[in-house]
């Protein structure tokens, strides 16, 4: 059986935990306590992150897109990407913006609003502590989420941008709401990967917190709904797939603009510095977490940020695959995107980024 290692708090492990779900694959939930991270995670992943897949063969797997690739290859069934190239693109854009953007609203509302936060903190202080009272637990939770606390700023979460983050998702439930209320999920009956991208920050922080929960069920109960349909899937309501014919819902399309005017200016930022950082650091392999700063724009609000590679590895999950279409599959994306936004997909990539032991890498000509 495998085993997904992680926590209810969360958010990755939700992602994942909802993919095994859907596709019906055995597995055992195991919380990352402070002995897991001591005698599997760090020894096994050489980094401290959650989630982590452990295979029935022994194979230890961290990143939830990673544990989803390898899962997709083993059972094909169902498969979470689509074929046609509409939907195909549409499902890893909206992945990397519910992986990457979407992270911002839920790290604001668990942090910054005190009902959340003391639910947050006991939470915390549960998987570090499973069998201690609630004291210690708390106490335990207070230093175990203190460095996820801090990270707003890093984030580009700070007082001066709190309400347009704010205003920024609720707009976006608005929409989802109106989406879900003609689908069950992103591109039809059965959920694709972007509703898994999307499932991590919408379930773990915004749906599971009490206050930011009681919001999303007042104000887009639809968008609840597909929370609750991902999190205990049926299997019998997806005999439909996805839409026929690489249909993409119109209700679908102000989802991409957003993250178009949000998003994808500070991907093509994170690109140009980071050609820049390695020019002046040619000898490098590894590539830091953060390399710099950057300003991003919500509305009229502008707010400094770090500047994330990573985010670059995702993105070029979906810049890739629409360098590879042709002819009539290429042009039918003009249908769902402008000509402003294709020419931002296709901006090329200076520096091609890879995982290789869980850590971010220069790719090489060779791919090496």
């Amino acid at each position: 059986m495998h085993k997904l290692i992680g926590a209810p708090v969360s958010l990755y492990t939700g992602k994942v935990r909802c993919y095994l779900q859907f596709k019906g694959i055995r597995f055992e939930e195991v919380l990352s306590t402070p002995q897991i991270f001591k005698e599997l995670i760090i020894p096994r992943t050489g980094v401290r992150y959650i989630p982590v897949l452990v295979t029935p063969d022994d194979q230890v797997i961290q990143d939830s897109t990673e544990i989803i690739d390898h899962l997709e290859h083993h059972f094909p069934n169902r498969s979470v990407y689509p074929t046609g190239p509409c939907q195909r693109l549409v499902a890893l854009l909206l992945e990397i913006y519910g992986d990457e953007w979407l992270v911002n609203p839920a790290m604001l509302y668990r942090w910054k609003i005190e009902e959340n936060r003391e639910f947050a903190i006991q939470e915390f202080g549960r998987t570090r502590l499973p069998s201690a009272s609630a004291k210690e637990q708390y106490a335990a939770g207070l230093e175990a989420s203190g460095p996820f606390a801090g990270a707003l700023p890093r984030l580009g979460i700070t007082d001066h941008s709190r309400a347009a983050i704010e205003q920024s998702y609720l707009s976006l439930l608005d929409e989802l709401n109106i989406h879900f209320s003609d689908h069950d999920y992103l591109l039809g009956d059965q959920p694709c990967i972007g509703d898994f991208g999307l499932i991590g920050p919408l379930y773990a922080h915004l749906y599971r917190d009490p206050a930011s929960g009681r919001l999303m069920r007042e104000r887009a109960p639809q968008v609840a709904r597909w929370v609750e349909r991902m999190i205990s899937p049926d299997a019998s309501s997806h005999d439909g797939g996805f839409l026929p014919d690489d249909q993409v819902p119109e209700t679908l399309l102000s989802i991409i603009n957003r993250m178009f005017d949000e998003q994808v200016p500070v991907l093509l930022e994170t690109a140009r510095q980071l050609k820049e950082w390695t020019e002046a650091n040619p000898d490098a392999e590894d590539i830091p977490r953060a390399i710099g700063t950057l300003r991003y724009r919500l509305g009229d609000m502008e707010e400094e940020r770090l500047v994330f590679p990573y985010n670059l590895w995702m993105w070029q999950r979906a810049h890739d695959f629409y360098g590879e279409l042709t002819g009539d599959h290429r042009a039918g994306i003009t249908a769902i995107l402008n000509d402003a936004q294709i020419h931002a997909l296709a901006t090329p990539l200076s520096v091609r980024l890879q995982r290789r032991n869980n850590k971010l890498k220069r790719q090489t000509e060779s791919g090496q």
